[in-house]
């Protein structure tokens, strides 16, 4: 995966954010999106050591030309399976604020943003969040709330050879 990152983002520097250690330790709940094309999505995700009734979404990314195909649906589908029968009952992500798709897909799903007063656009966000000037949209979402999605396809689970 951390081959194709920094395209899929159309070049941009992404591959820091996924080191190998998420393949190694999280294998149990992130999740590959293949075809016989090769791999066109993936999840990053893990249990919070911190707070036992929350999971969190790292990282989520699905190939340009596999976008708007139910792809990103069923990795997160998957995962809210995965850490449901885990007992969470919350899972949370973050982006940025100017991440205007992102944004639109965690509502559409049905995350909701946490309240700030701190808002663009009309959406909440928090300043500074990982560091100066790294605001952040903080979501939430529980595991019993239907996931708005329209996925099909099977993710299987991350490999450490991933």
């Amino acid at each position: 995966m951390i081959r194709v990152l920094d395209e899929w983002w159309g070049g941009r520097h992404m591959s820091n954010m996924l080191p190998k250690l998420f393949f190694v330790h999280f294998c149990e709940t992130s999740f590959i999106a293949e075809t016989n094309q090769g791999r066109i999505g993936f999840l990053i995700g893990f249990l919070s050591q911190t707070q036992a009734e929350e999971a969190y979404i790292h990282f989520v990314g699905v190939h340009p030309d596999f976008r708007k195909q139910g792809v990103g649906s069923a990795l997160y589908r998957q995962f809210f399976q995965t850490v449901q029968k885990l007992d969470r009952v919350r899972v949370k992500c973050v982006t940025s604020p100017i991440n205007k798709d992102s944004i639109s897909y965690h509502l559409r799903l049905g995350f909701q943003a946490e309240p700030s007063e701190t808002q663009q656009d009309g959406v909440p966000y928090c300043l500074d969040y990982d560091g100066v000037g790294e605001n952040r949209v903080l979501f939430t979402k529980a595991t019993n709330d239907k996931l708005n999605d329209v996925g099909r396809r099977n993710p299987r689970r991350a490999s450490s050879h991933s």
